[in-house]
Parts: C-alpha cells; sequence; structure tokens
C-alpha cells in the first residue's frame, strides 16, 4: 500500500474573519494550523507522501514553510479550486496515472487520504487505524457520535429565515463527519469523474461523492476524536 495524503489548504477561511487565511493563523506555541496538520502526516509511518492543494495566492508562503520546516514528504503543492471538490478533483488529477507505488514500481494498491488543513490536530492512533482499515476496505472514514439531540427544521422556502421543528431524529442514526477520509485510487477518481460528468456538484466532502456516485462500495467508519475538531470560527482557536 502507498498511501498520499492530500492536504486540502485552498480556502480562504472567511468565517474566521481577518485577512490571513485559518490555516496560516498560529496556535499557541507559534505555529500555524498548517504546520501542525502536515506534522501529523509527516510523522506518521503508514504515510508515504503529501501533497498540500493551495490557493495560488498563498503558494509562496507554503513553500517557505516547507523549507523552514524540511519537511521530507510534502512532495507536491497543487493549486487549489474555487469549491472543495474542485480542489479535491485537482489532487486526484495529480496522482490519476499513479496506480501502482512510485517509489519500488511495484503493484501495491496507491491510496489518497483527504484531510482538512484545518484540522490541526489529528491524531496518530486516527491515522493508523485508517491504514489498517484500508488493508480491507476500498473507502474509509472518519468520524464521532452525535451527543446534541438533533432537529430536521421546515422552512416555507429555501430562502427563509424562519423555521420550525418538523422532526426530532433519534442521534444514534447519525455521526459527525471528520478528516482524513482515504480511498484507493480508481475509486475515488471514477466517482469524481461520474460526479463531474453529471449534473451540478453539491458535496461537502470526498466521502459524500463516493457514497453518491459509486455506491456500492461501503464506506468503513474508523471513530473519531473529539479533538480532532475544525477550526471554523476565531473562537475555535
Amino acid at each position: 500500500m502507498y498511501n498520499i495524503t492530500i492536504i486540502l489548504a485552498g480556502g480562504t477561511g472567511s468565517r474566521v474573519g481577518g485577512d490571513t487565511p485559518k490555516q496560516f493563523l498560529l496556535l499557541d506555541d507559534g505555529r500555524s494550523v498548517l504546520e501542525h496538520a502536515i506534522d501529523a502526516f509527516e510523522a506518521a509511518q503508514a504515510i508515504d507522501e503529501i501533497a498540500v492543494v493551495m490557493h495560488s495566492d498563498h503558494i509562496d508562503t507554503l513553500q517557505k514553510l516547507c523549507q523552514k520546516n524540511k519537511w521530507q514528504k510534502v512532495a507536491k503543492i497543487i493549486p487549489g479550486g474555487a469549491e472543495r471538490w474542485e480542489s479535491s478533483w485537482h489532487a486526484i488529477l495529480a496522482y490519476l496515472d499513479e496506480t501502482s507505488s512510485p517509489v519500488t514500481g511495484n503493484p501495491s494498491p496507491v491510496t489518497l487520504w483527504f484531510h482538512d488543513a484545518a484540522r490541526p490536530f489529528v491524531s496518530q492512533r486516527i491515522i493508523a487505524d485508517v491504514a489498517d482499515a484500508l488493508e480491507n476496505h476500498d473507502a474509509v472514514t472518519v468520524a464521532v457520535p452525535v451527543t446534541d439531540t438533533l432537529y430536521k427544521v421546515q422552512r416555507d422556502n429555501v430562502q427563509s429565515a424562519e423555521m420550525n421543528v418538523a422532526s426530532v431524529p433519534s442521534r444514534t442514526d447519525f455521526m459527525r463527519a471528520q478528516t482524513p477520509q482515504a480511498f484507493h485510487i480508481d475509486l475515488i477518481a471514477d466517482a469524481y469523474m461520474k460526479a463531474i460528468a453529471g449534473e451540478e456538484i453539491i458535496a461537502t466532502d470526498d466521502a459524500g461523492i463516493v457514497r453518491k456516485y459509486e455506491p456500492r462500495h461501503p464506506i468503513f467508519i474508523v471513530p473519531g476524536e473529539e479533538a480532532n475538531r475544525k477550526i471554523t470560527y476565531k473562537g475555535d482557536l
């Protein structure tokens, strides 16, 4: 198995506020959110290669971070797209011809892992469990149980700000998605090709693309952790 992590860092982080994208904001130790995310996969024994998808305006900043940190596994910097799915697709295209290990040339399966740069606290346990799961599954995601009560809401129309409670579903049927999400390269490429050839793509993660366009392939769930939170708002820092 040749495992390639795609760090999705192309967002602008508008919900955090300010002019600096959230992946470049500093944590208490003086190192950025993005550095922590890359560090986790750099240190992981199961990961063979890392690529970072970055907005073209910030590629110079990323290159400086690579020089500063001397990461050995960061092999590619890929320009991002306007939407998250476009960034994932750009990464898939960058590796589409690699169906065996580029190091040995042996027909070892290649997997692509997609991880949000805004999740800097992913643990080595999660990474190891995803790698183990890929030995027996073509698609793997990470999730944690829902602890809050959920409401299904009803609106008069899509644009309406007024909502009513339509139903209260059982929270045991739901989990909150995290990353990394990992797939054998042929599966994720086929799913995206079908998505792009079809109607407008509406998806917030890569597992959603696989679930919709390759439903014959079950997506195995690895237990996540509350610490593997996503930095979305300024308070999350």
